[in-house]
């Protein structure tokens, strides 16, 4: 009888330890496929700097806080068609969009 509920309880640590592992394997690969802001803010740098390009400079080629801001808030109001103060990012991202020359200035 002893070595019977010895095997049971064998199995069952087994178990709960084949269980334990599928679910940290489970959440270690959805915590890796999400991406980090810092991981966005690094993906979207060749952008901004294109965008930069079409910033007002001042005379040194410097685009200051306050023009970058500037410049930023008309794309957005461009963008913003329906003026309701939101962005659909799946319709932005599945659009032909492309910032112009003309916004911010």
């Amino acid at each position: 009888m002893r070595r019977r509920t010895k095997r049971i309880r064998i199995i069952g640590i087994i178990t709960v330890l084949a269980a334990a592992a599928t679910l940290l394997s489970t959440a270690t690969a959805q915590k890796a496929s999400v991406p980090r802001p810092q991981d966005n803010l690094a993906q979207g740098e060749s952008q901004v700097r294109q965008l930069l390009l079409l910033m007002p400079a001042d005379k040194k080629g410097m685009v200051s806080r306050e023009e970058y801001i500037k410049f930023m808030e008309a794309e957005f109001d461009r963008l913003d068609k329906e003026k309701t103060g939101q962005l659909d990012a799946k319709k932005l991202a599945q659009s032909n969009l492309s910032a112009t020359a003309y916004v911010g200035k």
